[in-house]
């Protein structure tokens, strides 16, 4: 199994990965530098997922990396989140939070509610990453990460505080008060997830990435340091 770690340098974090003649696959342009023998092979996706990645944000091409050694991929001023995908979940990570992952864990897309996702601010199309099989998962993460279990209740956040839940909690988007009195409630619209399942939720953001958030309007460092 090959071994993820989160390591802090100079106030930004770097997930770290060990291979022993192992695979696993990582987002586009996430490599930092890699050493061993390790291969490099992105891979396009089927047909319909390209038709479908006109209506989204997120790329399908995620390259394999196969072989023994060390591999770094960018480092952040936010932070990443390492977990677990079991046999009986089924996770949907919001758009631009995949990262990496083992090769045993199977990639896919999904949507919600076309209704839901418009009246949420996402957009009638908003495909998301769905993850399935058995093995370890990292996803993008503006702070440290709880994972929270709801049975047959309801979870109401206000903003994108759910970065991936399970299949069992289904998305939807309601006014914070009844109508009319959602205009003085000082509150926008929640994000509901509703039944039973598990949710990864950031609730407050590391403090360097919410001042730089807050210094650039939001815009990411992502990508090489050296471009």
């Amino acid at each position: 199994m090959a071994r993820f770690e989160v390591r802090n340098i100079e106030g930004m974090r770097q997930i770290c990965i060990e291979l022993s003649d192992e695979t696993i696959r990582a987002a586009k342009g996430a490599l930092s530098n890699l050493s061993g023998k390790i291969a490099f092979t992105p891979r396009l996706p089927p047909p319909r997922e390209v038709f479908r990645n006109i209506f989204t944000s997120e790329s399908r091409i995620r390259p394999y990396y196969s072989g023994t050694g060390t591999i770094h991929l960018q480092p952040s001023l936010a932070g990443f989140h390492v977990f677990d995908v079991l046999p009986e979940d089924r996770w949907i990570l919001e758009p631009g939070e995949y990262w990496a992952s083992e090769g045993s864990i199977q990639l896919g897309l999904t949507r919600d509610p076309l209704l839901a996702s418009l009246w949420a601010g996402d957009g009638l199309f908003s495909w998301k990453t769905t993850l399935s099989g058995v093995g370890k998962a990292v996803i993008n993460a503006p702070g440290p990460v709880e994972e929270v279990r709801v049975e047959n209740g309801e979870l109401k956040v206000q903003g994108r505080l759910v970065l991936g839940r399970t299949s069992g909690l289904k998305f939807n988007s309601i006014r914070s008060a009844r109508f009319p009195r959602n205009f003085i409630s000082g509150q926008q619209r929640f994000r509901v997830y509703e039944g039973t399942g598990k949710a990864l939720v950031s609730w407050t953001p590391y403090w360097n990435e919410y001042l730089h958030s807050r210094m650039t309007e939001g815009r990411s460092i992502r990508g090489s340091l050296f471009e």
